[in-house]
């Protein structure tokens, strides 16, 4: 329909200037031209011909029919489509600004996204994902929010996918006669893929499988795809291992070309590049190690000195020298960037012929390092350092058990030097701890697996002096590298280097986090060197007290998360003014890095690209959280079995818990015993109905007044186990667990990370609360 333009018509009055325009002064053409341009500007539930009028600042019916025959006209040409709210958006939204960014897809109606340039999480409903699926890299157009159709933060739109995370995902076959279903493990895809009967693979029904998808489905419908791999039975030990793996997108091998660049490695130690080196070969050195390691990428000499003085060699694994730059061995190294550790094995960096050969630091054989050599005075003093390569050749292996037999005994082989080492490395953690650093002793638990990998036992690890003193001079390592560096450079214009930074919490979450812990009775100040000496009160105050675990792993969550820049911002955590990875290259990459550098600065050479070494970083922080990610499935995973054996084995065992989360649709309660967390649904709590007090973290009983909150003390068993879902449900006893609300003075709730990113739930209350904690790790 053409656009009607009556030089009759009635004047149209601006809203803003107050004055008349007669329709004979609107040219047809600019008036279309800007109908189009407010319509392509990016809005969440698009535009009514009201709100065009309104952009234009026009009153008058005739306007209205006016701009009404405008948007006809382009809704002919295509320029613009109706939505299904009968609304317009531009077709291709040719005047949007776009962001790239990447999809957390957290429930099935709707995503964020985390954009570059843009400081706030952005909103995406499911119906406006364009197919992006969660971990994708997209662009977005950012939405203006009518007043009465607003939604919480900042809204958008996918306009195109720029690249998958996946093509393959990992989940279960059902098996019709003509076709088959795969339903995928992950909890954040939401839709299942169509499989031909002729694409299946020889997958049975309940077979666990990867599919590639062929065509990924808009919103409502189902992908297609064609299974590549059969994993096995789900819920079979090595299938789910392998799931999990595939899951998170874990190499199962290495290539045949780069397996065959390691065998290649000539294991022959040059006599010329022994002459290049500080020979220790002749000074006392040992390693220690967990009694399981294969791979050992660090090693201690200690000599006495004249002056009364130790050397302290911290001599770690040349990795470099083996792993040359542009080499198959090198990009894989940089593909994968770290080892992942699941609970049943090792996804190495670096082909075993490296990992647990030429670069491990076996006893009695010669090996080439990379050191950092310290002069400490007796009271923990560093006078003098040099850092190079060196040779060793180690004394002895020791077990952590070993070595803490010595600190405890004083007797054994090499018992004095492992006692001067404990002693200095105290010392040198003291003054760490004066210096303002924290202490964040959260809790882990191990499995004892059998020969089939179903867990026997979990068994709480336990830190004592031998892991300590070996932590502290690798920290020290790690700190004077970062600070050599740091000051070889004067001036603003540093040399360009890989640091580990760990920035200070955010204000506002230490403020939050502060009046937590102050229902439970501790105090946390919230600035400066205070804060980190509150924490650390609050830490030894909780020892051996039934809120320890829940409030300390709450503490690691207040704080930034590490990360890898070339930035050097600091470690808050730590309390260092400079910090790099340094001591771990057989299973990191940015230990790599940094030997290059270092050995690159140390023979005068200039400081190199620094957007280079950043873009480095940034992958090596992304395959750090990938690791971390799979390292918590295949724990929760066997959780889940284990606490399945102990339900079978002890039909209605109870089990004491505290709770460490609630919600509106349940509470969550981590098992004293076990450290195994489950879930209590609200509709098991038959005794009443609980609402969410979603401000104090609990749930009350509509009728008794009866509370659950965050930290109490409940007695649970088990109702059932889901493997694939990776889930446990509880039921709590009631008439021991619950207490009444006109009993609750004491108010002891908090946060827990069920309300970790809590606009991103859909297990949040509708009523938005502040937003919480985000996890760090140091």
């Amino acid at each position: 329909m053409k656009s009607k333009n009556n030089s009759k018509g009635k004047p149209f009055t601006n809203k803003k200037s107050g004055s008349k325009t007669g329709s004979q002064d609107i040219n047809p053409t600019k008036l279309k031209a800007k109908v189009l341009q407010i319509i392509s500007k990016p809005k969440h539930f698009g535009y009514s011909s009201r709100t065009v009028l309104r952009n234009l600042n026009w009153e008058n019916k005739h306007a209205k029919t006016l701009v009404q025959s405008v948007i006809e006209e382009l809704l002919e040409e295509g320029l613009i489509y109706l939505t299904e709210e009968s609304r317009y958006k531009a077709s291709g939204a040719p005047d949007a600004i776009m962001h790239v960014g990447t999809i957390d897809h957290v429930n099935a109606r709707f995503a964020f996204a985390t954009l570059e340039g843009i400081e706030k999480d952005v909103k995406i409903d499911t119906r406006d994902l364009h197919s992006a699926v969660d971990g994708d890299t997209v662009k977005v157009a950012i939405y203006e929010n009518d007043d009465d159709n607003a939604v919480a933060g900042i809204s958008g739109a996918v306009i195109e996918v720029v690249k998958r995370k996946r093509h393959e995902i990992v989940g279960v076959v059902q098996l019709n006669k003509t076709f088959a279903f795969v339903l995928p493990d992950s909890k954040k895809i939401y839709f299942d893929i169509y499989v031909p009967i002729d694409k299946i693979a020889g997958a049975q029904n309940g077979d666990k499988v990867m599919v590639k998808v062929t065509e990924w489905p808009m919103v409502g419908r189902n992908g297609n795809g064609i299974i590549t791999k059969i994993l096995g039975k789900a819920g079979e030990h090595k299938a789910e291992m392998h799931a999990i793996m595939a899951e998170f997108d874990l190499p199962f091998t290495f290539p045949k070309n780069v397996e065959e660049s390691a065998k290649r490695v000539s294991s022959e130690i040059p006599e010329k590049e022994i002459a290049k080196r500080k020979d220790f070969r002749k000074i006392t050195t040992f390693t220690i190690d967990p009694d399981n390691a294969k791979d050992f990428d660090d090693a201690l000499s200690i000599q006495k000195l004249k002056n009364g003085n130790w050397e302290i060699g911290v001599h770690i694994a040349d990795v470099t020298y083996y792993v040359k730059p542009n080499t198959l061995l090198e990009k894989e190294a940089y593909e994968r960037a770290t080892s992942v550790y699941l609970v049943d094995r090792v996804v190495p960096m670096l082909p075993e012929r490296l990992s647990n050969g030429l670069c491990s630091l076996v006893s009695k054989e010669d090996r080439l390092t990379f050191a950092a050599v310290f002069e400490i005075k007796p009271d923990g003093n560093i006078t003098n350092e040099w850092f190079g390569r060196t040779i060793i050749h180690s004394d002895r292996r020791f077990s952590y058990e070993e070595a803490q037999e010595r600190i405890e005994t004083k007797k054994g082989d090499f018992a004095t030097e492992i006692n001067v080492l404990n002693d200095l490395a105290k010392k040198i953690c003291e003054m760490r701890f004066q210096a303002g650093a924290i202490s964040f002793e959260t809790s882990e638990v191990k499995f004892k697996l059998d020969e089939n990998g179903t867990p026997l036992a979990l068994v709480q690890k336990v830190r004592k002096d031998s892991h300590k003193l070996i932590e502290e001079f690798m920290l020290l390592a790690n700190k004077r590298v970062a600070h050599f560096v740091y000051e070889q450079q004067k001036g603003e214009n540093k040399n360009t280097m890989v640091y580990r930074v760990h920035e200070p919490p955010n204000p506002d979450k230490i403020a939050t986090f502060a009046t937590f812990v102050k229902r439970f009775g501790y105090k946390i100040e919230t600035q400066g060197k205070k804060m980190s000496n509150s924490f650390n009160i609050m830490s030894k105050d909780l020892e051996g007290k039934p809120e320890q675990s829940i409030l300390q792993s709450l503490a690691v969550r207040t704080m930034s998360k590490a990360k890898y820049t070339t930035e050097p911002k600091g470690h808050f955590g730590l309390a260092f003014e400079h910090y790099s990875h340094f001591t771990s290259p057989i299973r990191r990459y940015p230990d790599m890095m940094t030997h290059r550098l270092l050995q690159h600065y140390l023979t005068k050479g200039k400081s190199v690209s620094k957007e280079e070494y950043e873009l480095k970083c940034k992958h090596s922080s992304d395959r750090e959280k990938r690791a971390a990610d799979a390292e918590r499935a295949s724990i929760k995973y066997k959780q889940v079995e284990f606490m399945q054996n102990v339900s079978k084995a002890q039909n209605s065992k109870v089990f004491d818990g505290i709770i460490t989360g609630v919600t509106e649709f349940g509470i969550y309660v981590e098992i004293t015993e076990t450290k195994c967390e489950g879930l209590v649904r609200m509709s098991d709590l038959g005794d009443d109905f609980y609402t969410l007090d979603a401000p104090n973290y609990r749930v009350i009983g509509q009728n008794s007044k009866k509370i659950y909150s965050f930290g109490q003390a409940v007695q649970v068993y088990i109702k059932d186990t889901n493997l694939t879902k990776r889930t446990i449900d509880l039921e709590i006893l009631p008439d021991k667990s619950a207490k009444s609300a006109k009993f609750d003075t004491s108010a002891k709730f908090a946060k827990s990370d069920k309300f970790d990113k809590s606009e991103k739930s859909e297990k949040q209350p509708k009523k938005e609360t502040k937003k919480p904690f985000k996890k760090g790790k140091i």
